[in-house]
């Protein structure tokens, strides 16, 4: 038995749907049932990482556990360790948690405390997956719909962009088989390095209407967020990382995904091909 933290985003969604294709058995911590218990066949109970209450019980006869942290706590130390220190009580044997690249060495992000937590014991694998071509069905996606256009202060800077689909996989061969995974870091990226002008190209090619790479500006990108209502906390983030991009902190390309995966990562074409609906012009 697993049990899934951060069921409901993007990457915690492909994990649920990994395990569920290889017929593993599972259980979801969420704080809102009443999303999940609609799923035929998934089990699922109360959990917060802010509430040490929900602890024990949500974790009670599994061996595994999934740890994603939730991007609204910065805290780890007194929300994602205490935590692990339940579910090793209550007997996990094994953690993969999604890190971040550097994290190993930046005490000021919080996945660095979670990394040296586990790193005191046994039984746990990280995975620091790059940059996520989700991301162009979710933090772009109303700029590709509305505008026709990627709008992000990245200049011509490359990324390696990774789908999180791949990320899952790599995750559940982790849990169902940990052995080979055991005391193990991993920097997972996707094959191939591209520009936000190529990935533009992709997406007028599979769309069938021209999609325009417009590099913005730090002000213009702030500015853009504010009026679509993000928050000032998540605007600063959102351009701290996209500036990063202009000076190829995401640009390197890494073969450990594809040699866990035993198979070619995903390509941005295929992620823009199998959810080409997401960026239909309305009726």
């Amino acid at each position: 038995m697993i049990f899934v933290t951060g069921a409901s985003g993007n990457v915690g969604t492909a994990v649920v749907e990994c395990l569920r294709t290889r017929q593993v058995p599972f259980r979801i911590g969420s704080r809102k049932l009443t999303s999940i218990v609609s799923e035929a066949g998934i089990e699922s109970v109360p959990f917060d990482f802010l509430d040490v209450s929900t602890f024990r019980s949500a974790v009670r006869g599994c061996n595994a556990v999934f740890l994603l942290r939730p991007p609204a706590i910065s805290d780890t130390q007194t929300t994602l360790n205490p935590f692990l220190d339940v579910a090793r009580e209550e007997g996990v044997q094994h953690v993969v948690f999604v890190s971040v690249a550097g994290a190993a060495d930046n005490p000021i992000v919080p996945h660095h405390a979670v990394e040296q937590h586990l790193r005191q014991g046994k039984g746990w694998t990280i995975l620091r997956p790059g940059f996520f071509a989700q991301n162009l069905g979710d933090a772009y996606r109303d700029d590709i719909v509305q505008d026709d256009r990627i709008f992000v202060p990245a200049g011509a800077g490359r990324v390696a962009f990774i789908d999180v689909r791949d990320l899952a996989e790599v995750a559940v061969n982790a849990l169902v088989d940990p052995k080979p995974h055991q005391e193990q870091s991993y920097t997972l990226t996707g094959a191939e390095s591209l520009t936000f002008a190529e990935v533009a190209s992709i997406l007028s090619d599979q769309l069938g209407r021209a999609i325009a790479y417009d590099p913005a500006s730090v002000l213009g990108y702030c500015w853009h967020l504010f009026r679509r209502r993000m928050p000032p906390a998540q605007i600063l983030v959102q351009t701290i990382l996209h500036v990063g991009l202009r000076f190829g902190q995401a640009e390197t390309v890494d073969a450990t995904l594809g040699k866990i995966l035993g198979h070619p990562p995903r390509t941005m074409r295929d992620y823009v091909h199998d959810y080409r609906n997401l960026w239909l012009k309305p009726d």
